[in-house]
């Protein structure tokens, strides 16, 4: 598949999904089985008003959707995903009023599912906000069901 053709896929996928475009997430990578995807800071999504930090939840949709868009990107999945398995380790806060970008990568697909590692980063990319582990459904045109 061309890099066109995944970037209109990944870009559709995110934009199929409500509460990505409410999170203001921005697709700004794409390639063989990797996706970056940015969101902006907003007030509206802070768990702790006392310290203006993004909720976990915010960050987990965006580790969430950055992985099934590496998987609809990688060359061995054509279509579609969802979510089976992901596991998030949270390592610190996200700092306020910082951006928040991950990256995902889907390193290994078998007929039915991919495997994605992601990492989730404010402004200072050398401490992650989070990692994420998943497992993603494969589906493949033509194939029988």
């Amino acid at each position: 598949m061309d890099e066109d053709r995944k970037r209109k896929l990944a870009r559709q996928f995110i934009e199929s999904i409500p509460h990505a475009r409410a999170l203001g997430m921005e697709l700004t990578e794409i390639g063989d089985g990797e996706a970056v995807i940015t969101m902006p800071y907003d007030t509206r999504f802070v768990g702790d008003p006392s310290t203006g930090v993004i909720h976990g939840g915010a960050v987990s949709t965006l580790m969430d959707t950055c992985g099934g868009a590496a998987v609809v990107s990688h060359p061995a999945a054509h279509a579609g995903t969802a979510t089976i398995d992901l596991r998030i380790d949270y390592m610190r806060a996200a700092t306020p009023g910082q951006r928040i970008t991950a990256r995902a990568t889907c390193y290994h697909v078998t007929r039915n599912v991919a495997f994605v590692r992601a990492v989730a980063m404010d402004e200072d990319e050398a401490k992650p906000v989070a990692t994420a582990t998943g497992a993603f459904t494969v589906e493949n045109p033509g194939r029988g069901k």
